[in-house]
């Protein structure tokens, strides 16, 4: 019953906190809006801008995962907790665009704590719960939603400046609560004779980079879009940016909670065939959502008949959430891939492949801004994802097309 107690508040402690640290990185997602007018910035700025804390988020996520292994999460995950507290208010005192870049650099760090608490949080559990706690676990993933909740109603009712501050406070309570209600076990550390060099081996394994393409469409997009489609909504459809926070949370939302329902889902059917279903309909999804906004004139013997096809706000708030229910499914069986393949070194793996999706999550905001730049067209956000899709459907079917044609060998022989 302890061990069950310890399992349980480990998993809530480390879910919470997760939460808190995903809204923190997701801040510029709603605070880049008011910085973009009072700046004066293009797409391409706002992109790089909402995209900066991304980077240092993405890039410590190997040493995060490998520290986990040796360390133990709970005392990793403290430390950077509280690491960041402090360039998370000086955020407020910022009034240069590159002052908001480099801040943004340190804020960002909170991002690493994915790779902390996904092996942190698995090696509590037996691998028939594996999935579903991690999934629990990645849940904080509604951290982007929450931003979207609350960041608007801060700098309506406060002014931009306070939301940092508030976020600083919430970060230092977030950490000290989860070192009272976490616990640390000596037995879930890496050997310490184990070298950086023998935990990194695991680059040469196929299976590695497969899951890193797989995670940079799947969290990657996830990112991109939380981090994007607030702005979206304001330029594409006019609303203000309460309206905007609050429908870009449909995707948000769905897109980290139903990441628990994802973990058990990948436990009952497999890794496998929950991923294929998941970027099939992404597939789908991204294919209409590409669409622009089009006026068409029709020659007809009657004379000139007008058409306009594109998406309602409505239909376009649906699809989305679609998109955003997929990508949770999706995040959590590419992690249960990661928890069936690489038990005794998850940490370094989920750290190799988060650094992957985080990636993903950093370049796709740049590339937005940078194609609407281009082109002026904003739908051209979904062109760019539905490539990315094709790319891991050819890519899947490639990959796994001997097992399949060898499961149905010997379920042939066995009949």
């Amino acid at each position: 019953m302890e061990i069950k107690n310890k399992q349980l508040s480990v998993l809530i402690s480390s879910t919470f906190a997760f939460t808190i640290c995903f809204a923190v990185w997701m801040m510029f997602a709603v605070l880049g809006i008011p910085l973009k007018a009072q700046l004066g910035l293009n797409e391409t700025q706002f992109g790089l801008l909402a995209a900066t804390p991304v980077l240092t988020g993405s890039l410590v996520r190997v040493p995060l995962g490998i520290w986990t292994d040796r360390f133990g999460g709970r005392v990793v995950f403290f430390w950077l907790m509280m690491i960041c507290v402090a360039p998370i208010y000086l955020m407020s005192y910022a009034t240069e665009y590159w002052h908001f870049l480099v801040l943004g650099l340190f804020v960002g760090l909170v991002g690493g704590s994915f790779s902390v608490g996904t092996p942190y949080v698995a090696r509590w559990f037996n691998s028939e719960r594996k999935g579903l706690a991690m999934g629990v676990f990645g849940a904080g993933n509604s951290g982007a939603a929450l931003t979207k909740f609350v960041a608007p109603a801060i700098i309506a009712g406060f002014g931009w400046q306070m939301l940092p501050k508030v976020y600083a406070v919430a970060m230092l309570i977030t950490a000290l609560l989860f070192w009272v209600f976490s616990f640390s076990d000596k037995s879930h550390h890496a050997s310490a004779n184990v070298s950086f060099a023998d935990q990194m081996k695991m680059l040469k394994d196929p299976r590695v980079w497969r899951y890193c393409q797989y995670y940079s469409v799947v969290f990657g997009g996830y990112v991109g879009l939380a981090l994007w489609m607030t702005k979206y909504y304001v330029s594409e459809y006019g609303f203000d940016l309460k309206l905007a926070a609050l429908l870009a949370a449909c995707f948000s939302l769905p897109g980290g909670v139903l990441r628990a329902m994802g973990g058990w889902i990948s436990d009952k059917y497999g890794a496998y065939k929950v991923t294929w279903a998941v970027m099939w309909v992404c597939w789908v999804c991204f294919f209409l959502l590409s669409y622009p906004q089009t006026n068409m004139v029709i020659k007809t013997v009657t004379g000139d008949v007008n058409f306009h096809i594109g998406l309602s706000s409505w239909m376009f708030t649906i699809l989305l959430f679609i998109v955003g229910v997929a990508m949770a499914i999706g995040k959590a069986s590419v992690f249960k891939f990661i928890g069936d393949d690489f038990t005794h070194n998850i940490g370094a793996v989920s750290g190799i492949v988060g650094l992957a999706g985080g990636l993903g999550g950093f370049f796709l905001p740049i590339m937005f801004g940078a194609l609407v730049d281009l082109t002026g067209v904003r739908s051209s956000t979904f062109m760019l994802l539905y490539g990315t899709v094709c790319v891991s459907l050819i890519w899947m079917h490639f990959s796994f097309k001997p097992q399949q044609e060898q499961r149905k060998k010997s379920i042939a022989l066995a009949a």
